[in-house]
């Protein structure tokens, strides 16, 4: 009769701690793989390369140097930002993000609304601090708005060369 070796508790506790990662790693495709999945709810991994910032606040997450010929792209709007984090963080890391793969400018996206999108080591991106302000274009907030001075008031001083109403020469016969 066939056998199984006897797993000692430490090798038990390795195998159940592991397995679920590499079941959970395997059903991400490449980035380059997204285009066949459109439609569907897929996660999706690649190295960010950087963050760009577009108009009015949107992130851009690229994933090539030639962000125009690469083949993905994650999307995250400034409303959203509130709920991602600070996503600047994310330059330089790989990341898992699920979320539905949809068509824009023929290429493949994931709209990135929630930080549980993301799994991995990247889901620890920290808030945005404080004084971020997401809907001036992701600039730093200049602070409080303090009311203006009123311009000081100033007395007039008379001209002395002016003259005011008839005035008569003193040569003139009355």
């Amino acid at each position: 009769m066939f056998r199984l070796p006897e797993l000692s508790w430490v090798h038990a506790l390795l195998l159940f701690l592991l397995v679920p990662l590499s079941l959970s790693a395997s059903d991400c495709i490449p980035i380059e793989e997204a285009r066949q999945h459109v439609g569907e709810t897929r996660c999706v991994i690649g190295k960010v390369i950087r963050v760009k910032l577009g108009a009015r606040g949107v992130h851009f997450l690229d994933f090539c140097e030639d962000q125009m010929a690469c083949s993905f792209t994650v999307v995250i709007f400034s409303g959203d930002l509130k709920d991602v984090g600070d996503v600047r963080r994310l330059a330089g890391r790989t990341i898992e993000i699920r979320g539905a793969v949809k068509i824009y400018d023929d290429r493949p996206e994931i709209i990135l609304k929630r930080i549980s999108q993301i799994t991995g080591g990247a889901a620890m991106i920290p808030s945005l601090p404080k004084n971020y302000d997401v809907e001036n274009r992701g600039h730093y907030s200049a602070g409080r708005m303090r009311p203006t001075k009123k311009p000081a008031k100033t007395k007039a001083t008379p001209n002395p060369t002016a003259t005011y109403g008839d005035v008569e020469s003193a040569d003139t016969p009355e």
